[in-house]
């Protein structure tokens, strides 16, 4: 059975990163968009990274960002990989030289193969749940019978997980990764340490 990633997403403080990085998680989210209660400025940020060991990935995530908002980071913080979690175009991804995922939000009607294939450049594209007016984070899940089974790059599938159903949405969604954040708090931008443990251990239960 192919082995699932987990990425442990809105990180806020260096406490938290290490319960992540000791349960075994595999990548690190870091929120840059100031609306989110989980952002994080350049200062805690580049704490958040000195303090993980080696072999974590740094996620930085943004939403509609200018490319000198983007560059500015980048040049204040090691990030590995760039999560887009707007409405950016494929151009709008790229030129980083990091690679980079599309998050889609899935809704009825969304041709999500469709939308998947315009971002070719893309190292993988992460299904969220839509709600209106809000670009991620939102706790809900959504119909997983509506994600398709060709898409051509690794899917990440976020929205809603928790301990109590990633299990059941690895068996039903066979994704590459798995991307937690609300269902693992003990609120919006605290983790809970045994809830990370907890997520890791059962995904890492399909090794």
């Amino acid at each position: 059975m192919a082995i699932v990633r987990t990425k442990i997403c809105g990180i806020t403080s260096v406490e938290d990163a290490v319960v992540a990085a000791e349960a075994g998680a595999d990548a690190i989210g870091l929120v840059f968009y100031g609306p989110s209660p989980r952002a994080v400025d350049v200062r805690q940020a580049r704490a958040i990274v000195a303090a993980l060991p080696p072999f974590v990935t740094t996620v930085g995530l943004f939403v509609n960002a200018s490319r000198c908002e983007i560059n500015e980071t980048l040049d204040a913080v090691r990030l590995d990989m760039l999560q887009f979690h707007g409405d950016e175009s494929p151009a709008d991804c790229d030129g980083y030289h990091k690679p980079w995922y599309k998050a889609l939000r899935v809704k009825p009607g969304i041709d999500v193969r469709a939308h998947a294939a315009e971002y070719q450049g893309a190292s993988a594209i992460l299904l969220d749940s839509y709600v209106a007016g809000v670009p991620g984070g939102t706790g809900e899940s959504f119909d997983w019978s509506l994600i398709p089974r060709d898409l051509s790059q690794p899917l990440v599938l976020a929205g809603g997980l928790n301990p109590e159903n990633v299990e059941r949405a690895i068996a039903q969604v066979k994704p590459y990764a798995v991307d937690v954040s609300g269902g693992v708090e003990v609120r919006k931008g605290v983790k809970d340490a045994d809830r990370v443990r907890d997520f890791v251990r059962r995904v890492r239960g399909w090794v």
